[in-house]
């Protein structure tokens, strides 16, 4: 399983698991919406952060795979010069 969808499902059941808490508690309308209110509002930062972390470690992979992909590129080259002044 990807961590992004492990992430999305942990923010999802935490989401529907805190609204269902909020719905069965003894509370008034008004406070049960604004507690709702409230949890939506934390979800949704909680969800950005976790977004956020992800971009940017998906950044640095990226950056990894293409410093790694242009040393190979690199080391082909060479091959290649010396196979070339060998053969010559």
């Amino acid at each position: 399983m990807s961590t992004g969808k492990f992430l999305a499902g942990f923010v999802v059941g935490g989401v529907v698991g805190g609204l269902i808490g909020l719905l069965l508690a003894p509370s008034s309308g008004e406070e049960t919406r604004e507690k709702i209110s409230n949890s939506s509002n934390d979800a949704y930062k909680k969800a950005e952060e976790s977004v956020k972390e992800l971009q940017d470690k998906a950044d640095d992979v990226m950056q990894e795979i293409q410093k790694k992909g242009d040393e190979l590129l690199s080391r082909v080259q060479e091959l290649i010069k010396r196979e070339k002044n060998e053969a010559n």
